[in-house]
């Protein structure tokens, strides 16, 4: 990977990261609800990272980071009242 390439995908990883978490604490569930879609949106981004990277740990994590945002897919935006 370029070098402009690994700075904007680091940026997206951290943007995505940081607003996610951010997120997670609002308390309006309004708001909070879009934690999980940013969430979903840099995992992609941790995937490759690690990969080219050969970091399997990060790699392996990444998966169970992906569960957890599914899971808040389903109850805050698949599951009725």
């Amino acid at each position: 990977m370029d070098d402009i390439g690994g700075i904007v995908e680091q940026v997206l990883i951290a943007v995505t990261g940081v607003t996610a978490i951010w997120l997670s604490q609002e308390k309006l569930e309004k708001r909070r609800r879009y934690a999980c879609i940013v969430g979903l949106i840099g995992q992609p981004l941790w995937f490759h990272t690690s990969w080219q990277a050969q970091q399997w740990g990060i790699f392996i994590l990444a998966f169970f980071y992906t569960w957890a945002w599914i899971r808040g897919v389903r109850l805050y935006w698949l599951q009725r009242d």
